[in-house]
């Protein structure tokens, strides 16, 4: 007979928890280091996070969940979706307009995310006991790797993780802990033959299955690249003002998506885009309003506009 330490109860108890404060998708993993640390390790030394260096600063605790926590044995995994629909951009409008990826039209999710992730533990120590560590993609977390063996979806050739009821316009989160929960089985990838991320990315930045440049990738460019933007993949940027979708607009699992609940994750901006010719006179003033609050703080005003210009080069082509 289990009694109430059984990880399995644990498990069932931390995830019904869990979906009551909104998450979408829950599931458990072993704190075992991920099947991937030499793939990362070479991705790293080729050189393809780019500028992103913080990738590279903490490899051992990004690689090792114990060594990022010491005494951790299971991580809840959690998703949150935030698939919104938008309004058409009116046909006058559209060549003046760069886009924003969805995860960035609501309020940011960072402070959404940590606020649930924060009860979740919480609820974990108090119930149980133990130690506990939260984290969203700030965190030095294999955070994609761990969804996938938690079973909340697999890992797409995109190399987003993808679940076949609620797609991957998803935020991932999780909570480490020194208590023992029942792990979940890993989900089968149903990417299949398919290929329409790898064809559909215009800087080729999905060089293979599985495989992501960020060199390349237009979300790298319009965010976390902070210097020019390489004139040969300026036109390829398109209309993007802020992130890329592209790679997951395409993907059949997302052709029917249930659409995010919650005032938190609506879209700020109805058409998912932003008038570049406002952008580019924005004032510091006017940059701090219009985006209080939001993920695009991410980048400064300098760099917004930078792209801004971008967008407005490529309209004009």
């Amino acid at each position: 007979m289990a009694n109430s330490s059984d990880p399995q109860i644990l498990a069932d108890q931390v995830k019904q928890f869990a979906r009551s404060l909104g998450f979408d998708l829950v599931g458990i993993a072993s704190a075992d280091p991920p099947a991937h640390r030499d793939y990362f390790r070479q991705w790293l030394d080729s050189g393809q996070h780019g500028t992103m260096r913080y990738l590279a600063a903490r490899f051992d605790e990004r690689t090792d969940p114990r060594h990022y926590f010491p005494g951790a044995k299971s991580i809840v995994c959690v998703a949150l979706n935030y698939a919104v629909p938008l309004q058409p951009v009116p046909d006058a409008d559209r060549a003046h307009h760069g886009r924003v990826a969805r995860y960035a039209l609501g309020d940011d999710y960072h402070d959404l995310m940590k606020d649930r992730l924060h009860q979740l533990a919480d609820f974990i120590r108090g119930s149980f006991g133990g130690q506990t560590r939260a984290g969203v993609d700030t965190a030095p977390i294999m955070e994609r790797e761990l969804a996938g063996r938690a079973g909340l979806g697999w890992v797409g050739k995109n190399t987003c993780i993808i679940d076949p009821r609620i797609g991957s316009f998803i935020l991932l989160g999780q909570v480490l802990t020194t208590i023992e929960l029942a792990p979940d089985a890993p989900m089968t990838d149903h990417c299949g033959t398919c290929t329409r991320c790898i064809d559909a990315c215009p800087t080729a930045a999905i060089t293979g299955p599985y495989q992501l440049d960020a060199r390349r990738c237009i979300s790298y460019l319009t965010i976390e690249h902070r210097g020019e933007i390489d004139p040969d993949l300026r036109p390829m940027v398109g209309d993007w003002l802020y992130g890329c979708d592209i790679c997951q607009d395409v993907c059949p699992h997302n052709s029917k998506l249930p659409a995010a609940t919650g005032p938190a994750l609506q879209p700020r901006f109805p058409t998912g885009s932003l008038d570049v010719r406002e952008v580019l006179k924005w004032t510091d003033e006017e940059y701090r309003e219009r985006l209080r609050g939001s993920a695009m703080k991410r980048v400064k005003l300098p760099i917004l506009q930078r792209n801004a210009r971008i967008v407005q080069e490529n309209s004009q082509k």
